[in-house]
């Protein structure tokens, strides 16, 4: 039985791409602990929300919202004290206050980097980003502390720096963005299943689990010719 392929594409400074991939999991736990079912293989792909960013950004993740979408900065705090919230129903314990808004793209290159060591070890890197950003007040847009955190789920820092400073995988990141395009993604955390539906946003676990199913209705109704 063929895997179901899950292509997402997201950004690891996206508060919502880690509620979606959180999401996503539960259901993939959900459905896959049925019978005769496929197993699921999940890849990530490179999205920039805001590649304008700069490496340092001297101010606060609510400093850097404010000024980005234009707010006032007392509604960008409360902004991200309800994204906090959702997240924590997700089991997510965002920490907005130490985030340090960073540049995605080394992360990017990172995560490409990543998936040459296979899907498991691209899927862990994706995770510790994303956890290293939004929880643990890391750093993710300078090279040693993305070195650092490559090595902790087994890649070789030094190759790792190594790529990075010959922006080994830099048109990589321009291949899935560009791909986002055709597809007409604007905004992420987008999922395409099986090369054949697309679920846009950090949608409640119960849609995404009722998405695989699917997949499997219509495979099983593709077999029969009906």
């Amino acid at each position: 039985m063929d895997p179901i392929r899950i292509n997402v594409w997201s950004d690891v400074a996206c508060p919502w791409c880690y509620i979606g991939k959180r999401r996503l999991e539960a259901a993939v736990a959900v459905f896959t602990a049925a019978v005769d079912v496929p197993t699921v293989e999940v890849e990530f792909h490179s999205f920039e929300l805001s590649p304008d960013t700069p490496v340092e950004f001297a101010g606060s993740a609510a400093d850097f919202l404010a000024e980005h979408k234009g707010l006032p900065r007392e509604q960008a705090v409360q902004m991200q004290a309800q994204v906090a919230a959702i997240a924590a129903q997700d089991g997510l314990h965002y920490d907005f206050a130490s985030q340090k808004p960073a540049n995605t793209r080394k992360a990017h290159q990172v995560l490409h980097l990543a998936k040459q060591a296979g899907l498991d070890v691209h899927v862990a890197m994706k995770e510790r980003l994303l956890a290293a950003h939004f929880v643990e007040g890391r750093h993710i847009g300078r090279d040693d502390e993305l070195a650092d955190l490559a090595a902790e789920v087994g890649l070789d820092r030094d190759e790792v720096l190594a790529a990075l400073a010959e922006r080994r995988h830099d048109a990589d990141v321009d291949a899935d963005i560009a791909r986002a395009r055709q597809l007409g993604v604007d905004g992420v955390p987008f999922f395409v299943l099986d090369d054949r539906y697309g679920v846009s946003g950090a949608q409640p676990t119960e849609l995404f689990t009722q998405a695989l199913q699917q997949v499997v209705d219509d495979r099983a109704v593709a077999a029969t010719g009906i």
